[in-house]
């Protein structure tokens, strides 16, 4: 079984450049997409179900254009659960789940911290995220959760590591993902892939995609008991429907 995650910064935007031709070829049998910033009336969800996504769910942020998750399947979930019933970050559409006989994986978008309030909200958001989890996986052992996490975690992960004062790579940030792992996860890319220069993020400015000086801020986070299961996980940089790839992982159930 394959999943995607993906940052299209923009569904519509991302259609526009050819997006369904790439997911057809792709071949997800469930795709977790961030930052649609689209309501779902805003879309021809037909289209979707043509190409081969007829189970399709959105969570979308009360401020239109922004924010909001979405996750298309192949496979019927047995249930879908939108946010995560906490009110300071549920307006915002950032947690989308679907639950499926052996296991659960579910959509996430963390804010950026781009100044003093918006990281003072996402630092929030991260502890009241791991409380969550914390007693989600109590329920849910075998849980998949895959987005844009706007946080490199080790020096291998920034093609420029002495951006230490830059937010997505704070002191703060990379010790609260580092213990987001050490809670019960597994960064499934690293789990297979130790070499660097693998990135999921490009800065619009200087040419950055082009000379490859990006950033790995999406994950497939795979708690623990999926350790056993899991198969190849992997980046796929030649996608470009956004400033962020498409990233994936596969596993054997």
């Amino acid at each position: 079984m394959k999943i995607i995650s993906y940052n299209v910064n923009g569904i519509r935007a991302a259609l526009k450049k050819g997006f369904l031709d790439w997911l057809k070829a792709a071949n997800p049998d469930v795709i977790c997409i961030q930052e649609t910033k689209a309501q779902k009336e805003q879309l021809e969800l037909q289209h979707f179900e043509d190409y081969g996504y007829p189970y399709h769910y959105w969570f979308s942020a009360q401020k239109k254009g922004y924010s909001s998750v979405a996750i298309l399947s192949k496979i019927k979930p047995n249930h879908i659960e939108y946010g995560t019933g906490i009110e300071t970050m549920d307006f915002e559409g950032r947690n989308l789940r679907l639950d499926f006989d052996d296991f659960s994986v579910m959509s996430l978008y963390l804010p950026s911290g781009t100044n003093d309030a918006r990281l003072n909200f996402k630092l929030n958001y991260m502890a009241e995220f791991q409380d969550y989890v914390n007693d989600l996986k109590k329920e849910i052992p075998n849980l998949l959760i895959c987005g844009d996490y706007n946080i490199c975690h080790e020096a291998i992960d920034i093609h420029n590591p002495k951006m230490k004062n830059v937010s997505g790579f704070l002191p703060i940030e990379r010790e609260w993902i580092g213990d987001f792992i050490n809670s019960g996860f597994i960064d499934t890319f690293r789990y297979f892939n130790k070499e660097p220069h693998h990135y999921s993020w490009w800065s619009y400015r200087a040419n950055a995609r082009n000379n490859n000086k990006g950033w790995r801020i999406d994950y497939c986070m795979a708690s623990e008991p999926m350790q056993k299961i899991l198969k190849r996980a992997f980046i796929l940089p030649e996608a470009k429907h956004s400033d962020h790839c498409p990233i994936g992982v596969e596993i054997d159930l």
